[in-house]
């Protein structure tokens, strides 16, 4: 489902054209059709368990910001989660304590935590071009709430980020612009795999180089929201970004589970 999704989303930047494109590169979720736009319900703290896609031990589920950082370090891909070839870029992780935070003037940079948020960890990986293809750089990030109502406002705001922010900048020399964006809460679409998800989809370029395609992909269970983010370009195809992006969102999302769960 999380390909599906993907696709459905990309299929549609490609109907646009080359000055189609999505999010940034820190990470959050994205905009379009909202799920109370859709007439779906976006999950809560008031959401029962049978709303919700995974129901973890109460006595698991971090309240700290030292065990929530335990958690978004043992749940964020690292180079090697990716696949082979796989390296990280430098720098290779987030700074401690921040998270990405979107200004109103439509750039990127790290703030301090706010309240609510228990931590939140970025690590940067890219696999180097060779054998006639570019380089493909990833993102992956997790982020623990202290609660389901926080990390669910994380991906509403993100929706709304698109809204506000068609063209965004990661950094001073990277330039995100025709962001699209897709938002499916659990049960709408036959989505099973989370309790909310946002996909972004566009166009990436550096220092004024090549556009390249961008994904970004985010999903939440519980007071946990995981995303990941692929920029390819040459040689890549739309099919090969989705199914990277799709893989490390699946394995994030089965690492939270695996560490939430009750005996």
């Amino acid at each position: 489902m999380i390909l599906l999704a993907a696709g459905v989303l990309l299929t549609g930047c490609s109907a646009q054209g080359a000055d189609a494109g999505p999010s940034r590169q820190s990470g959050s979720p994205s905009a379009g059709a909202s799920p109370s736009a859709s007439g779906a319900a976006t999950p809560s703290s008031g959401s029962s368990a049978a709303s919700s896609v995974f129901t973890p031990d109460p006595s698991l589920v971090p309240e700290s910001s030292t065990d929530g950082t335990r958690l978004a370090e043992s749940v964020v891909l690292g180079p090697g989660d990716w696949g082979r070839g796989f390296v990280a870029q430098s720098p290779a992780v987030s700074a401690p304590g921040t998270w990405a935070v979107l200004e109103e003037s439509c750039r990127w940079r790290r703030e301090k935590l706010p309240r609510g948020v228990l931590a939140s960890t970025s690590r940067y990986s890219r696999l180097l071009a060779g054998s006639g293809k570019s380089e493909v750089k990833v993102t992956a990030v997790a982020t623990v709430h202290a609660s389901v109502l926080g990390a669910d406002e994380q991906l509403s705001t993100t929706l709304e980020e698109v809204l506000r922010c068609p063209e965004q900048r990661p950094r001073s020399n990277e330039r995100i612009t025709g962001l699209m964006s897709l938002g499916t809460p659990f049960g709408a679409r036959e989505q099973e795999y989370a309790d909310d998800s946002v996909l972004e989809a566009g166009q990436f370029t550096e220092d004024g180089g090549a556009a390249q395609q961008y994904l970004w992909m985010v999903a939440r269970l519980g007071t946990v929201v995981v995303a990941a983010s692929v920029t390819g370009g040459a040689g890549h195809t739309q099919e090969e970004l989705q199914q990277l992006g799709g893989k490390a969102l699946a394995q994030m999302l089965t690492r939270v589970e695996q560490r939430l769960k009750g005996k």
